[in-house]
């Protein structure tokens, strides 16, 4: 009997070893938990699914080199903008910020959903139900502090700020073309629509890459309009009060808007005005300039050197 025992308790001992043998061989799990870091900030190199329900985020995506597997797109032109469709080929298109398409944005099944609080502020349930969201508030700081945090969330920083010092480096030379051609003297910035005359003030988006990037001086009462407002509505015979030495015109592309200008060109009003004797009217398109974002102002300081090299 004695025998038995100690038998059967030998047996149970090897079986105990072997099971913590096997146990012990294999690696532990790296497989990322639900809330673990990890799995919130990927690799250096590697890039989440991303869907962007702002055009303005897709564009700070863009500058990091990194494509997101969804995109708004913009409202009045029903499709991408224009100066980066080209790079959302294989990019689904999400609908309006305002009005996100739900459907498509669930079927891509993404890893983070980047959103504008000024559109989905008060919603963010519906696309938390989806992926982690990420909330970003585009009226708060500069193009800059927006590409840093993106940058920061998809472990790319060191992309953000050499994008950055390229852009300053670039902004320096478009600020001595400038000077070479107008001097010391003043800038204003209009947009021509089909129905009436703007004057940008000194806030997003015109005002920031001219005013402060560029070291421009604005021309008589841009520093006046609020800071409220990105721009000032007038007609067209307030525009010599302005006196400036050059003007950089956004010209919309409907036909309303090209009529209206080759109307304004006609005028005694305009042909009288320092900028446009001077031949220092800048005339370009609503994109990329409009696009504050690291991409869009960057494509703006792009299409300005080239003009002014001219």
């Amino acid at each position: 009997m004695k025998k038995t025992i100690a038998l059967l308790i030998t047996i149970l001992a090897l079986m105990l070893t072997a099971a913590c043998g096997q146990t012990t061989s294999q690696p532990p799990s790296t497989a990322p938990q639900k809330g673990d870091s990890a799995a919130a900030k990927p690799e250096a190199g590697q890039a989440p699914r991303i869907a962007s329900l702002s055009i303005h985020l897709t564009n700070e995506l863009l500058a990091l080199g990194i494509t997101p597997v969804g995109s708004v797109i913009g409202g009045e032109l029903k499709a991408f903008l224009p100066h980066v469709a080209d790079r959302l080929k294989d990019t689904k298109p999400l609908g309006v910020a305002t009005d996100p398409d739900m459907e498509s944005l669930l079927a891509l099944k993404p890893d983070v959903i980047y959103v504008d609080k000024q559109y989905a502020g008060k919603d963010l349930a519906k696309y938390e139900k989806i992926a982690k969201t990420e909330v970003f508030d585009l009226n708060e700081g500069t193009w800059r502090d927006t590409l840093k945090k993106v940058a920061k969330l998809v472990n790319r920083e060191p992309q953000a700020d050499t994008f950055i010092q390229d852009y300053q480096a670039q902004a320096e030379r478009v600020k001595k073309q400038m000077q070479g051609q107008i001097g010391d003297g003043t800038v204003m910035a209009v947009r021509v629509t089909a129905k009436e005359l703007r004057v940008f003030g000194m806030r997003r988006p015109m005002g920031p890459m001219l005013f402060e990037d560029l070291g421009l001086k604005p021309a008589k009462g841009v520093d006046k309009i609020s800071k409220d407002k990105a721009y000032e509505t007038i007609s067209q015979e307030v525009l010599p009060d302005y006196d400036a030495d050059a003007i950089f015109l956004v010209l919309n592309k409907e036909d309303g808007a090209q009529k209206l200008f080759q109307q304004l060109q006609t005028s005694p009003i305009w042909q009288g005005l320092k900028a446009v004797k001077a031949n220092h009217v800048y005339v370009i398109p609503e994109q990329p300039w409009l696009d504050y974002s690291a991409m869009g102002t960057k494509m703006a300081l792009d299409d300005a050197e080239k003009r002014l090299a001219k």
